[in-house]
Parts: C-alpha cells; structure tokens; sequence
C-alpha cells in the first residue's frame, strides 16, 4: 500500500499567509478579525453586485471567489513572498486592495472570452470558477489557472498585433480560433509570393499570376523571410511568435511552397473548381502551413 501525505501548503495563498502569521505570531485576534470582517463585507457586495437575479442565495459562493481572487492579487502583489504578503494584508484596506488587483488580472484575460453577458460582469465565469476556493481546500491551481488563462491571452493578443500590421481586414474573431502560427505563416507566405503588401484574402487567384522562382525552395530562404518579417514587428509581439513557432515551422512552410507550386499548375491547366477543392482537401488532411482556408465564392 501507497500512503499519499498532502501538502499544506498547497491551499489558497490567502490562507497560507493567515497560517504563516499565526504560526510565527505576527498576527493577533482583532487583526484576524478585522481581516474576516472586510472579507465577508466584501462577499456580501460581491453577491450584491454580481448574483442578484442570479444566485444572491449563494453567499458562499461568494466568498470563496473573494478568498480565490484576493490570493490571486496577494500573490501578484507580494510576487508570492509570504512575508511581504501579511505586510499587505494588515495594511488598511490591504484584502480589498489584493482583490481588486486579482479581479482586474481575471478582467484582463478574459477580454475574448466573453461571448455575451457573464453574471460576473468582465470576466470570465468559467475562469472564475477555476479561482474560486473555500479557505480550507488541501489544494488550490488557482495560480496556474490564471497563467494558463493568460498564456492564451498573450496568443490572441498577438494575432491582433498580426492582423493590425499585416493585413488588409484586421478584424479579429475569437470564433475563429486561430493559432498564432498559422497567421504568421500565412504573412510569411503571402509576402513572399508578393511582396511587403497587407495579405488579402485573394492567393489562391494570384498565386496564378506569378513566378515562382526556384531560390525560393529552399530552407535558407525561407528561414531570411521569417526573419525579414519579425523584423518589421515590435520586439516583444516578435519574441513571442518566436517562442509559439514549432520546430518544423520552416520546413511546413517549404512543404506548403511545394504545393503553392502544384496547385498553380492546375490553376493554370482550368481545372475545374471541384478537382481544386479535391486535391487542395487532400493535401490538407496533412497540414498546409501558411495556406489561407477561406473559401472563395
């Protein structure tokens, strides 16, 4: 038999710094108490503002969001240090300050995921309820939560810079879940086939009227276009397309050329539109990288 010990300190940080401050006696009864009392004002406001007509009879569920997104803000704050964490939360108003830094972290991230109205205003309630904690659980992910949530955000936010740099329609749809690869690939592709212009949604008619030239098809050429492109974006959004591209990226994007070159000889024989869908599906089934997948009418 395997005996599993749990950590303790695996719960949620507000809680751990309330147990640190206990233990080493930093903390005294009318400073705990006042630390309660505004946390359960808060809850009380929490489902005040944002479950009435909804679930205002689930005060509890209100406080386990206070106590899950004051740890979140706490650890922010703090930059996860207990000490420097207890200091914040005797200071006056130090809970309510801890709070509404965690809410406007889960405000932020949960900008595209919103689709139409969310009980708990701006943010996310699928989020939320990642964060949401009663004071006692032997394990809270909150924290990994919130950087998983925000590593997606980061995503997103970076094909918007894409979008808003690169192409002709900059509108961006969260429905569409795009990869930040794919966008980027596609700017690779389309500004080598014509040169430094914003990326229409019209390649697969072009493709048709131009040259391909042989010194394209290699992998050093490539390589110099994808870093011609980076160095037109501001360096963090280029930091973190570098970090999102996958190890065959270069080579996708050759392998994707190779088929650019393939389907303009259909195009060019009149193949009839069926045969290209064929033959553009079939190819696909294995990844085309870069190659555009709206339809065109």
């Amino acid at each position: 038999m395997q005996i599993v010990l749990r950590d303790s300190n695996q719960g949620p940080f507000l809680t751990k710094v309330l147990d640190y401050a206990q233990a080493e006696a930093l903390l005294d009864e009318a400073q705990l108490a006042e630390i309660k009392s505004k946390a359960v004002l808060m809850s009380l406001k929490l489902a005040d503002k944002f479950y009435n007509k909804h679930k205002m009879h689930l005060l509890e569920n209100a406080a386990f969001d206070v106590i899950g997104v004051a740890s979140l803000g706490l650890m922010s704050l703090s930059n996860h240090d207990l000490a420097q964490a207890l200091k914040l939360i005797i200071a006056p108003n130090g809970i309510v300050k801890s709070f509404q830094k965690g809410w406007s972290m889960l405000s932020r991230v949960s900008k595209y995921k919103l689709d139409g109205k969310s009980v708990y205003g701006d943010i996310d309630p699928m989020l939320l309820d990642k964060i949401s904690t009663p004071s006692d659980a032997d394990e809270w992910q909150g924290w990994q939560s919130y950087q998983d949530a925000l590593l997606e955000f980061n995503r997103e936010e970076s094909i918007v810079g894409l979008l808003k740099q690169f192409y002709a329609q900059t509108t961006y749809d969260p429905l569409d879940i795009l990869s930040l690869e794919s966008v980027f690939a596609e700017v690779v592709l389309y500004r080598l086939f014509f040169g430094p212009v914003k990326v229409r949604p019209d390649l697969k008619q072009r493709v048709a009227k131009i040259e391909l030239e042989d010194v394209w098809f290699s992998i050093e050429h490539i390589d110099q276009q994808i870093k011609l492109t980076l160095s037109e974006l501001p360096s963090q959004l280029a930091e973190t397309i570098k970090l999102e591209l996958g190890k065959y990226f270069t080579s996708g994007l050759l392998r994707t050329l190779t088929f650019a070159k393939n389907y303009r000889e259909l195009r060019l024989q009149d193949v009839s539109p069926e045969r290209l869908e064929r033959f553009e599906y079939k190819e696909g089934l294995t990844g085309l990288l870069g190659w555009p997948v709206y339809i065109v009418m």
